[in-house]
């Protein structure tokens, strides 16, 4: 019987979130929001008032 001292290592991943990725994925959304606001402010403005 051989008796072997096996150490473990333990690694701990961090995921590491890209700056540059979350910066343009808030600009996307805030784009897509700044159209919609668009439209509906042309919607309210123009187009409700003729019925």
């Amino acid at each position: 019987m051989d008796n072997r001292n096996v150490q473990v290592e333990e690694r701990h991943v961090e995921h590491k979130s890209d700056s540059s990725m979350v910066a343009s994925t808030f600009i996307k959304y805030a784009a897509y929001l700044i159209i919609f606001f668009g439209v509906l402010y042309f919607l309210i403005q123009y187009i409700i008032p003729m019925f």
